[in-house]
Parts: C-alpha cells; structure tokens; sequence
C-alpha cells in the first residue's frame, strides 16, 4: 500500500487537483442525497383485501379468507400466512422472507386469486407496500357546504394540480363515502307489465356495451365495425327497454288455462349471497296457472339462482309496447352509505394523502407541495382550508440537521484533542483534513449505490468521524518521528509513510471487518443496518485512501524538522525498526529510537521527543507507578479484574432493554376500541369525548379522527382497526415532551365514562411498526379457543410492566340469525339458498354493474322499495311461496345472536391473539413479565399460546446481532493470527471485548437508556475499535522483546511508549461522540445516542484495563515463557560445562 504514498509524493500536484475534484464532488453527492426518515424497506409481505358486504365473520372466514389462504399455500418461497375476517371484510397476509422477489410472488399470487370460485359480491385487492408508499403528507380539507360537491371540485382541480408537482406521485382523496346510482323498482307495476327485477338487470346487463364487428373496406379505406352505444346518463338508463324475462313468472299474472302446467325460468341473482344458485320447484298449476306463478318471486327481488316454476297453459301476456325502465322504477344518485368519519380538531373533514415517486426527495415533495399550498386554495371554489395534519418533512429535517450539527461538534472536540497531544497546529490540520475529506468520499459512494441521506446513514458518518482520523494521527505521528534536520523532507516522508501503511491497512481492514456479519442479519433489522454498515466502511476506507496519498503530501508541504535540542544527539534514519508488519490502526508509529538491553535509560532522546516532552513525560509520569504495580502484582490484577468482570455480569438485570425504540416524532396515536356493533352515529358520539380531552391537553397541536374505516388499502392490508375502532393521530408542538403529554392524555382518558378501551402508542413504535407484546393463543375447537384467550386476557392485565391488554375474542358482536326450517320451506317449494337469496335482497342493494356519468365511475344498484330497517319488520317481511305470500317467521327464525367481532388463522389454523401495550421504559422486562405468566398458565388440552409480536422481533434482532458480534470477534482473531503468527497472544488481545461490554452496559444503566438494536450495533463497532488499543500495546512489546529486552522490561517500556497513540485516538473518538451521547442538540434521535453511548462506555472501559491488565496477564504468561526458556537454557550451558 506504500506505492501510493510513492506515487502520490511523485504527483503532488496531481494529489491537490484529486483532493478539489473529490472536495466539489463529493459536496454535489452530499447536497444531491435524497432527504429521508430511513432507508426505504421493502414489507416482505403481499395482502389479499377483499370487500364482501353485509357478509358475518363467520361467513367471511369460510367462503373467503380459508380458500384464499389455501390458494397461496402454492406460491414458491411462501413462510406463512395469516387471514383476518372481520364483518364484510378479509385481510390474508401471505409473508416471505426479506429480498423476495414481490413482484412475482405477487403475480403468482393473483393467478391463484383469480382460479377461486369466490361469491359475486367479493371485491379483491392485492396490496404490497414499502416505506415509500406511506404518505408524504395528509392534508385536511374543511368547508361549508355540501361535502360531496367539495370532493367534485378537489377532483377537478386540487387532486390534478397536486399531481402535476414535482415528484408527487398521486394524491387520494379519502373521507367521502361517494356516489352510488340506486334503482328502486314499483312493484306493483312490474307485475301489472309481466316484468321482474332480473328483467331490470338484463336491461343493464345488455345495453351499453360496445361490440367490435370486424372492419369493412369500401374505397380503399377500412374501417371498423363497432355496434352499441354507452348509457352516459341517468336519462338512458330510464330510457332501457325492458323485456320479460324468459317464462318469468315474477307475479302469477300470466293468463292462460291449460290445466297442464308449463316450466319457466327466473335467473335472478341476489345480493349478497354467495354460490346461492339452486332450484326451487313451484308447484303445477292447473286452470290459469296463477298458483306456479306465486311461487318464484311474486314482487320481492327474487332469490339467488334458478326458480323453475309451473305457468299455464295459454302463455304469458306480453305488453303490446316496450316498457322504459324509468315506467316501472325511480333511478336517481345517492350517497353511498357511510361507512367511516373522518374530523380534524372536531370538524368534519376530507383528508388527501399525498405520497411521493421512488426517486423523489421527501423534503422536497413536502416543501413544494406546502409552497403550491395557497395557490391550489384558491382556485377551488367555496373557499375550503387545507390544514397540514400529517408531514415527515419537517421530523426528517430536523433530525438531519441535529445530527449534522453533532457531526461538526464532534469533529471540533477531535481535533482539540489532536492539538492538545500533538502540539503542532500544522500536524493538527493535516490529520484534521482527513475528516472532511474521508467523509466526502464516502458520500460519492453512498451516491454510487444508491443510498439516502436519512437518519440511519447519517449517524453513520457521524459515526465514523471519531475513527477516520485515526490512520491519519498513525501515519502523522510516524512522519514527525522520521522528520530530522539534515534528512530529506521527501525520503523521510516517504519512509515514514513506507513503515506503517501495511499496518495502517491491516488495522483498517480488522475495523472494517466487523460488519461483514451485518450482511446476514435478516429481517428489518437487516434491512435498515446494512446502510450503516456500508457506510462506516465506505467512509474508514476512504481514510485509509487519504492516509496513504493526501496526508502525506500535504505533510511533505506543511511540516519541518524541528531544530536538534542541544543535549540530544541526532538519531539515524536506520535506527527505527520497521512496523510494516503490525495490524494496529495506531501501533502503526515507527518504534522510537531502539532501547538499550536495559529499560528505557538506554534510549537516545531524538529532538522529536524532547519537543513534545511536555505532554507525554507527564502522561508517562502518572501512567509508570501503576504500570510497574500491575507487572509486579499480576494475579492481584487479574483477581481485580474478574470482580470487575462478574460486577458486569450481575448488573446485566438492571439493563433495561427495548427494540428499536421510540422514534423521537412529535406524534402519538390513540386507539378506541367501543363495543362490537356499535353504529356509526354512537361511535361518533363517543369519540367527541375523547376528542375534547385531547384538544385540552397543553401541547396538543392537531388531533385528527378517523371513526370507522379509512378507506386506504395500506392501512387495510398492514393493520387496520376494528368495525367498531376510533383512531386518532395527534400531533404536538416540536418542542413539546413527549411522555408527559401522553401521560396527561392517558390519565384524563381515563377518567371518561362511555368511551370503551382507550390505548396509547408512540408514532410508529420505531419505524412503523407495532410496539405491542401479542400473545397468540390456539385450541382443537372454538370454544376450547375462546375458553383459553379469556383466561389469557385475565392473566395479561395484571402483569407488571404493562398498561393495557386486549384479545380479539374479548367481545362478541351481535348479529341477526335466519334460521331456515327446510322441511317448510320445502313444503312451500323453497329452499333454503333461495330463502336467503330474498331476504338478502330485501336487506341490502344489489350491486348489478357499473356505468360511467360524467367521468365518473358510479356503482349501479337496484334496492327493495320497501326494506325492513328493525327486526319486527324482517320477521314479517313477505316470501312468496306457491300458495301465496306467508311472513318469513313461517318458514324461518328470527334471532339475535353473538359471533366472534374476528376470525384470525394462522397457517390456517384458527388463533386468537392478546395484545398487551408494555411500559415504555423497559420493554425487555415486559416480556419477561409476559413469558413468565404465560408460562404459569394451565390451559385447556391442546391449546397453546406463544408470545410474539414486538417480543418476537426483539428476541430475534438480538439473537442475530449477538451471534453477529462472536462472528466478528471470530474475524478478528483469524485476522490478528496471521498478523502475530500466533494462535496464544490474539486471545490476550480479545480480551478487551469483555471489558468494553463492561463500560457500555454501566453507561446504559447510569444514563436510563434502553439497551436495543442501536445499542448491538454500537456494541459491534466495539470490537473493531477496542482491539486496535490491545494491539497497539502488544505489537511494540513484541518488537522490543525482539531486540532484546526483557519481559518485565518490554512491557514498561513498550506501555509507556504506546500511551499516547492509545489515548489520542480512543479520546478523539470519545469527544467525536460527545455531542450525540448526550444530545447536545436537544433532538440526538433514537439510533445515535444509545449508538454513542455504547462506544463511549466500551472505550473508556477498555482502554483503562487495556492499559493496566493487559500488560499483568501479558507479563504472566509470556513470562512463563521466558522463565521457562530461562531454565532451558540454564541446563544447556550447564550439559556443556
């Protein structure tokens, strides 16, 4: 590596046009990097959503989510998969591992979608998602009026000037329930004309379409054929020709008198109810045929299927003109019924969600879209309030900032302490430079691959800057050695530079090798740190690069040979034994001037060492009796040490642990949960309340409400609330705190009658996810199920360490049954499909198609005139049979029954699950607290539970990112072996490890922060970092003793040596960190400070008992050597005497 030292001294001019190339190009790369919250993850799951209306949990889980679920089970590289079936609505989740290929499972997926037989009515969904998916910014939209002519004007002009910004995606417009053409026939005129619903639907059905017919050629010229014309308003749809269905028996009108009936056919479909196709035989009429006709479907929108029924003899009557549609029903556009609410501080609302394209900046989207703001006001009529409620901008930037601004700090407080031990302020603006400079090229490598400038990266460089001046204090310190008066500037830099590059890249390579492990860390854990790891190494190979062709060029510039102090004798070039051979990132320096056979007495005092003689000798003054103590006591110190060793191991209880932490935004979520069933207008009520509290909490800026569901598919597929759920998001002041502002809101909350279960979260948990503890429980059979989740739940909400606990079987929801007795019906030629068919076409529309009117796409649905809305009118609502109408209370029960509020399966096996929110604080006793009652429970046989959700990622992130720290103290070794040709001295060396854990675990408990990921990978940084002080230490004993010296005597002199290098570069790195261990800044953010905080304790710790028990267990077990080489050789001069 010294030949780039050569080239470089050779093309000097050269080197300073590359550094104003890489200066210019790395500060485009840096201005130029994406602005995000973090790295954009890919969710390695792909959802099924499908909308199944009026449709029961129950009937949802078993005509829809099972077969989707066995569906997928197909699909290659499939890990599990989870259904939730709620009323009207089933979420399937198939899940893969990390870096899947979504795109084709996601295609795989549909194909096996598409071949089920699933009932008409179900609307299906394919939702995949990433970070980027989730909304730049919601925007809240307020005004008086009419609210669906607000969202036809947002459409028409608000949603396309949005979308026509730079880097916006799309903006969605939620919160409106929509339009929707309802059809409500006259029954009576329908029967007066011999016509039936279905003759309304097969007018939909078969107009409007447009047919291609080929093409015709006529004068040279082709053209083609298209028959048809579409229904482009309401008017064309009154204006559709009906026609008696085929023998439709829909009245019992039709006239005639054989005495033998007939067959006719009714093929109506009904709404809402799935595969009900059947046969219903009417009985055989006889005179006029009108007791056949009754029984498939006098008046009522007939049932689902085929109904064969007896006609007379002379056939139907038939109307001498074509009726329109509009003679027989009412066809106008309704608002669709609402099924969610949307308020922001109280008042009603829309809310547009803006999301971003892959390649745009966030804080740019956001800015440009806040900027178009006022202009996109007030062009829409009506004069409406678009309110941010919702934006990542400003969190993002702010983080950036503050962490940049800890960078810079950090980076002052390094080169103090650079100046402080080098006394030169030109040696100190030389190795200064490689800070910026390292930091620069890495950023043209994050640029190269594609990386964002987010809070993970960033604490990366902020990270590194403690590190990558250190191969430039190594090759600096070496060159102020080899610069005497006399010798020339060129050669001795060369020199200098020659002795320590294989060292200096040894050692960078050792740091850097740690994060090898971090590629295979799977999950998002993962996902979100192999960023970081490339980016500290990115950024200590851009200092190496530095060290070796920068650094020396401008110390050939900037440096002198200090005048020879009058007492000291000048040393020779040749003197310094070369070093090229250790792997130190410090031990690099030349070794100084060569000891005598005695202790350091002997060496000769280069004018080097007496001009920074003021500093070290009063280093090596204070550091000399307690070194000569611990070489002379070595077993006390090793008692010592393992006090302090098993001090560490009994202090691990009290270290409070979490995941990845809370993310630091200025908002919280509350969640609502009221009784199932509740409607609508009473969760509204309900949610004013709790509405009230928040907006009186000091501190609260914004709280939007969400009753009901949103609408947005994300949050369907990735975790969207229950039928009877009120969510708020609640925004604060930027400098507002936090936890005391939740434990206001909770504690007022609390004090609320009528609200149901009220719990509270952190923004996202720590990047989006849930912050929740679940307890999955699963049993043989239902109630064995609900029997063991109840007996969960109970012991759940009284375990420490938790503030709330909730199951999905907790409550049931109610719901109407309709018992068909089918031997009734069957004496009345019904069955019980058909039965259903009617009364579900009298409950509810039916959905018949979709025409477009004015540019909009509106649902068409033909609905019963006279609907039953309470449970007296459903018993009596009226079936026509063979022998006339009869009440259904003839034919069927009417009862009010509960069911399940969700049906969840797991790898198709049916599971509930209990989900407890733990305390903040400690997340890892939580769990504890959790597995252990858990554990004491006796279920019923064959039920189990096992805990997952936020504990299930916690133990797995740990798992990987301990065994991730053995396999690099594994790499470590492998790499000082081949360095020291010694498989004994590199596990002296390791045992710096242990003691950095020993500082990194007492700094987390001093300072109350959790010990989470950030901590494991800061952990992980340790061992490269720590190590290099070990090896500074040894590798300079080893090449006295190979000189000569003594044990006892290589170890003092080889210590007091090293004592500088180990304490310029472990303090650089420490007051690097400074700033962000202790957020000095206000706003350090969730990976940077327990990151710090880590390295900081691990450092101190290991460099004190580096410096102490190193040398004493050094002394005991080469000094056996040596004694024990002593006695060999005292035997074989006294053979050959």
């Amino acid at each position: 590596m010294h030949l780039l030292s050569v080239f470089s001294l050779r093309n000097r001019a050269l080197i300073a046009l590359v550094t104003i190339v890489v200066a210019v190009f790395g500060g485009v790369a840096l201005t130029n990097l994406k602005q995000e919250l973090i790295p954009s993850v890919q969710f390695p799951q792909v959802a099924i959503v499908s909308a199944y209306p009026g449709a029961t949990p129950e009937v949802v889980s078993n005509d829809v989510s099972t077969k989707i679920e066995q569906a997928v089970q197909v699909v290659p590289d499939l890990e599990s998969t989870s259904a939730t079936s709620s009323t009207g609505q089933s979420v399937v989740s198939a899940s893969f591992d990390y870096g899947s290929n979504l795109a084709s499972a996601e295609d795989k997926i549909q194909t096996a979608v598409n071949a089920l037989s699933l009932p008409d009515t179900v609307q299906t969904q394919i939702v995949t998602g990433s970070f980027d998916d989730l909304p730049v910014l919601q925007l809240a939209v307020t005004a008086s009026g009419n609210q669906e002519q607000l969202v036809d004007r947002l459409n028409a002009t608000a949603v396309p000037d949005l979308e026509k910004l730079d880097g916006v995606r799309q903006a969605d417009v939620f919160g409106n329930p929509g339009r929707r053409i309802v059809i409500t026939p006259n029954e009576d005129e329908l029967a007066a004309r011999g016509l039936t619903t279905q003759s309304i639907s097969n007018a939909l059905d078969d107009n409007g379409t447009l047919i291609p017919g080929g093409t015709i050629t006529q004068d040279g010229t082709t053209l083609s054929v298209q028959t048809g014309q579409r229904i482009a308003s309401l008017d064309d749809i009154r204006g559709l020709p009906l026609t008696a269905s085929s023998g439709s028996g829909s009245s019992g009108s039709s006239a005639g008198g054989s005495s033998t009936g007939g067959s006719a056919t009714d093929s109506g479909s009904a709404s809402g109810v799935p595969g009900s196709t059947g046969t219903a035989t009417g009985a055989t009429g006889s005179g006029d045929g009108t007791a056949g006709g009754t029984a498939a479907g006098q008046g009522r929108t007939g049932a689902s299927g085929t109904a064969t029924t007896a006609t007379g003899g002379t056939g139907a009557s038939t109307a001498s003109t074509p009726t329109s549609l509009g003679d027989v029903a009412t066809v106008q556009i309704e608002e669709s019924p609402r099924t969610s609410i949307s308020r922001v501080d109280g008042k009603t609302a829309l809310t547009i969600a803006i999301t971003k394209t892959q390649e745009a900046n966030t804080v740019d989207v956001s800015e440009t879209v806040k900027d178009a703001l006022p202009g996109i006001e007030a062009k829409v009529s009506g004069d409406p309030q678009f309110t941010v409620v919702f934006d990542q901008a400003p969190y993002i930037q702010q983080s950036i900032d503050s962490l940049a601004e800890e960078g810079l700090l950090g980076l002052g407080f390094a080169v103090v302490v650079i100046l402080v031990f080098l006394l030169s302020w030109r040696s100190t603006l030389v190795t200064a430079i490689s800070i910026p400079t390292s930091v620069l090229l890495a950023a043209i490598g994050m640029q190269a691959a594609g990386y964002t400038l987010n809070i993970i990266t960033l604490a990366a460089l902020t990270i590194a800057i403690g590190r990558v001046v250190d191969d430039s204090i190594v090759v600096i310190e070496n060159i102020k050695r080899h610069l005497q008066p006399g010798v020339d500037r060129g050669r001795a830099v060369l020199d200098a530079v020659r002795e320590v590059a294989g060292a200096v890249t040894a050692s960078t390579l050792t740091t850097v090798a740690v994060f090898l492990p971090v590629a295979f860390v799977a999950e998002l854990v993962g996902e979100l740190f192999r960023p970081f790891a490339l980016t500290v190494t990115m950024a200590l190979l851009a200092s190496l690069f530095v060290s070796l062709t920068i650094v020396p060029v401008l110390a050939y510039w900037w440096l002198r040979a200090p005048r020879t102090h009058r007492h000291a004798a000048t040393p020779t070039t040749g003197s310094t034994p070369t070093a090229s051979s250790s792997s130190s990132s410090s031990s690099a320096s030349a070794v100084p001037s060569g000891p005598a056979a005695s202790s350091s007495t002997g060496a000769l005092a280069s004018a080097d060492d007496l001009h920074d003689a003021g500093t070290s000798d009063r280093l090596r003054r204070g550091y000399l009796p307690v070194l000569s103590w611990a070489v002379g006591r070595p077993a006390l110190v090793l008692v010592l040490a393992l006090v302090v060793l098993g001090g560490t191991a009994a202090a691990v209880p009290f270290v409070k642990t979490n995941y990845l932490g809370d993310s630091g935004q200025n908002t919280f979520t509350v969640t609502q949960d009221l009784e199932p069933g509740t409607s609508l207008d009473e969760q509204s009520d309900a949610a004013r309340k709790v509405e009230r509290v928040l907006q009186d909490v000091s501190g609260v800026e914004t709280v939007q409400t969400t009753i009901g569901s949103s609408g947005q598919s994300i949050q369907a597929a990735f975790g969207g609330g229950a039928s009877a759920s009120v969510q708020y998001n609640v925004t604060t002041d930027a400098g507002a705190d936090q936890t005391t502002i939740q434990s206001t809101a909770r504690d007022r909350i609390e004090r609320i009658d009528g609200v149901g279960e009220v719990s509270l979260s952190s923004a996202g948990g720590g990047f989006g996810g849930s912050s929740d503890i679940e307890v999955d429980v699963t049993a043989p059979t239902q109630s064995e199920l609900e029997t063991a989740a109840k007996q969960v739940l109970s012991t759940m909400r009284d375990v420490d360490g938790t503030t709330s606990a909730t199951s999905n079987l907790s409550a049931a929801e109610p719901y109407l049954a309709v018992q068909v007795d089918r031997t009734k019906a069957a004496e009345r030629g019904l069955t019980e499909t058909q039965v259903g068919g009617i009364v579900a076409a009298a409950v509810s529309p039916r959905d018949t198609g979709s025409v477009e009117i004015d540019d909009a796409t509106l649902d068409v649905y033909i609905a019963d005139p006279q609907p039953p809305t309470t449970i007296d009118a459903l018993k009596a609502l009226s079936i026509p049979t063979a022998s006339g109408e009869v009440p259904l209370t003839d034919v069927a029960t009417v009862e009010q029954s509960d069911g399940p509020t969700t049906i969840t399966t797991s790898n198709a096996v049916r599971t509930a699950t209990i989900t407890v929110t733990p305390d903040s604080t400690n997340l890892g006793q939580a769990v504890q607290n959790v597995t252990q009652a858990v554990d004491a429970l006796d279920l019923p046989k064959g039920a189990s539970a096992t805990i997952g959700g936020v504990a299930s990622s916690q133990s797995s992130a740990f798992s990987q990112l301990l065994l991730a720290v053995l396999v690099a103290i594994l790499i470590v070794y492998v790499i000082m072996v081949a360095t020291f040709r010694s498989l004994l001295q590199p596990i002296l060396l390791l045992l710096s490890v242990p003691f950095a854990a020993t500082g990194a675990l007492l700094l987390q408990i001093v300072t109350g922060i959790p010990l989470g990921v950030a901590s494991l990978i800061g952990l992980l940084m340790l061992v490269g970092i720590v190590v290099t002080n070990a090896i500074v230490l040894i590798d300079l004993v080893n090449q006295y003793r190979r000189r000569g010296l003594r044990v006892r005597e290589a170890l003092i002199e080889g210590a007091t040596r090293r004592l500088r290098p180990i304490l310029m570069t472990a303090l650089a790195t420490i007051f690097a960190l400074l700033p962000m261990a202790i957020g000095l800044t206000g706003k350090s953010g969730f990976i940077s400070q327990p990151l710090a905080l880590v390295v900081i304790g691990g450092l101190v710790s290991s460099t004190l008992l580096t410096l102490v028990v190193l040398p004493a267990l050094y002394s005991v077990v080469e000094g056996f050597r040596e004694r024990r080489a002593d006695r060999k050789a005292e035997r074989e001069a006294a053979t050959e005497h």
